[in-house]
């Protein structure tokens, strides 16, 4: 399995003329996955080498703006490049509590109508995350809504005694997500290669003694 990661911007607060805020792509068997997406993430991909319609996957570390700002613009300019396919597999979104709420109701303002599925899968934040004065239960947003378009995404809580949250698994890697301290609920992300045990000719060990 081939990988390799591009920086599209490692800038804090705001983006400036040569320095996007936060964002980088991974890249793997011929997929791309988007690990946060700040403002002028956009003109960041357009100058890269990157195709933007073959991000599968997006990943938001924490609702500071500097890390998610540039989604919504984004999610409209992938619509605008793709052609309606109802077979489509949606774009899967992560990211805290608060985030599914956040995307529906940019998009339903600015009467944006996305050609493709997507779905927000929630990370549930525990109260030790961050100060207790900054702390927001953010559970009740979207309560009894029907999304807009395609599944409404899950919602991912640790279970008793775990110390991550699983994401996604398949034969080749494992994908978590773990809890970091920040000045608001925040979470890092884990890609694990499984192993892979190579394969030995026992015929032709014993042959060469």
């Amino acid at each position: 399995m081939s990988m390799d990661i591009t920086f599209l911007g490692t800038g804090s607060a705001y983006p400036s003329p040569t320095r996007g805020a936060s964002a980088l792509v991974l890249r793997r068997e011929g997929e791309s996955w988007l690990f946060d997406c700040g403002e002028g993430t956009q003109t960041q991909l357009m100058k890269s080498h990157l195709r933007a319609g073959r991000i599968t996957k997006i990943f938001i570390t924490h609702l500071h703006g500097d890390h998610f700002f540039g989604l919504p613009g984004l999610l409209c300019t992938l619509s605008l490049q793709s052609n309606p396919d109802p077979n489509k597999p949606p774009v899967d979104i992560y990211g805290p509590l608060g985030l599914r709420s956040f995307l529906w109701r940019s998009l339903e303002l600015s009467h944006s109508q996305l050609l493709f599925p997507y779905a927000v899968h929630e990370l549930v934040p525990t109260r030790d995350q961050c100060p207790a004065e900054e702390f927001r239960d953010f559970s009740c947003l979207d309560r009894g809504e029907v999304p807009p378009q395609g599944p409404r995404g899950r919602v991912l809580q640790l279970g008793p005694g775990e110390s991550s949250y699983l994401l996604e698994e398949d034969e080749q890697l494992v994908l978590r997500a773990f809890r970091l301290f920040h000045r608001i609920p925040s979470f890092g992300f884990v890609l694990e290669e499984k192993p892979r045990p190579g394969r030995l000719n026992v015929q032709k060990l014993k042959d060469l003694g």
